[in-house]
């Protein structure tokens, strides 16, 4: 079997899904921009042989790559990124070359624009926030009269929180156009709400092999534009509203033989139109792994190993593992320059039995995740909120949120 891996050397832990391939045989192909010495020698052991290119961003330079793999080994039977940035090119080359086994570029629309996933959440019941595409300030004015201050804008066609606003006010409104970009924006009316998420992977039959929902404490938005403490866990999936919705979703979407991250507004509020506080409202989909470690999430709440699942779906179309969910998971990022109350060290011999990641983050991915992630476990949620509070409690001794 011959795999296309788009980008196995970033982020770095993305050499897992490639290293559980290879033990089984399979023939890893990485197309990357980075030159050999630089990948780390985890990626370099995962992966049967490396091609570098000068730009991922150049179509015909990973076409070539492609063409040149092929050459050497037969049919390409996957073509995966995981990666939500190369979704598009992944796309194309399953299409260019005939890989039948994910999302061809014809059918990519409804899974690339915030503004067509939503036609598919109504599909199967959900509501979904109102919106326009938004090309000029005279259609942004007439949609902020229907629905009010403040909306939230963002890219039709954009990859996570990047370039994600919320607009207060017309001089806010005023400020963004005269500062954005070409891309086309989609405005959506305010949702008062918390983001959850169904993440998971099926087989080809969109059969969920396994899932697990995280709770997002904070706003990602806010993360990333006010500079916040980054906080979310998981819960217990199994027999919740949101593994019933969202198995629903996952029929609906073209989610065969892959990893997929749903994303699903909890109100907080009465919504007219929405729902009542409490409901489900469809927000994003996201066609690979989450974001943010959350595939180490996962293992740690099944003390499992999720790539293991992924590469058996791979080969096999089958899990053979004995997965049960059993342990409540909590990400914390902290920031660099934050007045914490309690330093790493301290962290780490306090609650040393409970921490089971412990990482710096990438700059290019600090905005969002934070400077360091401590990611903790327990089963009992008393326990776990305290452990949340504590590892981002102020040095004045007040709570983060």
């Amino acid at each position: 079997m011959n795999v296309v891996f788009i980008s196995p050397h970033f982020p770095l832990y993305f050499h897992n899904f490639c290293s559980q391939l290879k033990i089984r045989g399979v023939n890893v192909l990485g197309i990357g921009d980075a030159s050999y010495q630089e990948i780390s020698k985890e990626t370099k052991d995962s992966l049967s042989e490396y091609y570098r290119v000068g730009s991922l961003e150049n179509y015909d330079e990973v076409y070539k790559a492609v063409a040149y793999f092929i050459s050497k080994y037969g049919r390409i039977d996957f073509i995966e990124s995981q990666n939500e940035y190369w979704l598009e090119t992944d796309a194309r080359l399953r299409s260019d070359f005939n890989v039948n086994s994910g999302t061809k570029f014809e059918d990519l629309a409804v899974m690339k624009y915030k503004s067509k996933m939503k036609a598919v959440y109504q599909s199967v019941g959900l509501n979904v926030a109102r919106y326009c595409l938004i090309d000029t300030f005279d259609n942004a004015i007439a949609f902020v009269e229907k629905v009010g201050y403040p909306v939230v804008v963002k890219p039709d066609n954009g990859v996570g929180a990047t370039s994600t606003y919320k607009l207060n006010n017309q001089h806010e409104l005023e400020y963004f156009f005269a500062t954005k970009d070409d891309r086309v924006y989609i405005m959506e009316e305010y949702v008062n709400g918390h983001v959850e998420t169904y993440d998971g992977i099926t087989d080809s039959k969109k059969n969920v092999l396994i899932a697990n929902s995280t709770i997002m404490l904070n706003s990602i938005m806010d993360n990333v534009n006010e500079h916040c403490d980054t906080a979310f866990q998981n819960r217990i999936v199994a027999g919740t509203d949101i593994e019933e919705v969202g198995q629903k979703v996952v029929k609906a979407f073209d989610t065969r033989s892959r990893f997929f991250h749903f994303e699903f507004f909890r109100l907080d509020a009465d919504k007219e139109g929405l729902g009542k506080k409490g409901d489900l409202v469809g927000l994003e989909v996201n066609m690979r792994a989450p974001g943010a470690y959350m595939p180490d999430m996962i293992n740690f709440s099944y003390d499992s190993d999720v790539y293991t699942v992924w590469a058996d779906m791979v080969i096999y179309d089958k899990c053979y593992l004995d997965l049960k969910q059993q342990y409540l998971v909590a990400y914390i990022g902290r920031r660099d320059g934050f007045g914490y109350l309690h330093d790493n060290d301290q962290l780490r011999n306090q609650f040393k039995n409970d921490i089971v990641l412990d990482v710096d983050v990438p700059e290019v991915l600090s905005a969002a995740m934070g400077n360091h992630v401590f990611m903790v476990r327990s089963d009992n949620q008393e326990y776990l909120d305290y452990m949340i509070d504590e590892f981002l409690r102020r040095s004045d001794g007040s709570n983060w949120r």
